[in-house]
């Protein structure tokens, strides 16, 4: 059964689950382990079809095995394969990284750039990951992180009808407060994790359940 929309213009309604989930996600950050801008880099291509989880358990051992962007940027393609496996797609991640560091070493004096620009020239580095990256490692907000759960609640509460991460990122600019935008990513992360899962969401026990277009009462 449906539960009755309270209808609120889109900015106003952004503010206001930004606000309802603001109270229940008081911790909302990125939940990768990271101690410098490399690593955060590293462990955010590694979390692609992954999750934080399990990224945070390889690179527990990983970043003691490689510390600097010459470890990553010199290692063997079979090993480092083999260091990361467990995160899935670890044949593409592991080029994808090495390539990486070898463009950070060449072209960027060995220093992750702090541009979304420079961080998209990245090979495996899409908006996503640099935006996560100039946020948690930088302060620098560009843009709004996009991932899956970010797609499939914003698709869901009504905040875009696309389906592609560049254009729902463009939808939730156009109506969420620039110093909002990251903010917003960690916690519809959060929400989604814990109520508004995949498969069975948990509408009865959701905040957002008046003013969620998908909501219901299962």
């Amino acid at each position: 059964m449906k539960r009755p929309i309270i209808y609120l213009e889109p900015k106003k309604r952004a503010l206001k689950v930004i606000c309802l989930l603001e109270k229940e996600y008081v911790k909302a950050k990125t939940a990768l382990k990271y101690s410098k801008p490399l690593e955060l880099l590293i462990a955010t291509i590694l979390s692609a079809q992954c999750t934080d989880k399990r990224v945070n358990i390889v690179t527990k051992i990983l970043f003691k095995k490689y510390l600097t962007i010459d470890d990553y940027a010199k290692a063997e393609l079979k090993e480092l394969e083999e260091d990361i496996r467990s995160t899935g797609f670890y044949r593409n991640k592991a080029k994808y990284i090495k390539k990486s560091a070898q463009m950070i070493k060449e072209k960027y004096e060995s220093q992750v750039p702090n541009s979304m620009e420079e961080l998209i020239d990245l090979p495996g580095v899409a908006r996503k990951t640099a935006n996560i990256v100039l946020f948690n490692a930088y302060g620098i907000i560009a843009g709004v992180a996009v991932d899956t759960h970010v797609k499939r609640l914003s698709l869901r509460i009504g905040f875009t009808k696309n389906k592609d991460p560049n254009k729902i990122e463009s939808d939730l600019m156009d109506i969420v407060p620039r110093n909002k935008w990251m903010e917003i990513s960690d916690l519809l992360i959060f929400h989604g994790r814990e109520i508004c899962k995949a498969r069975k969401p948990k509408c009865t026990k959701c905040v957002l359940n008046q003013i969620c277009y998908s909501a219901s009462i299962i």
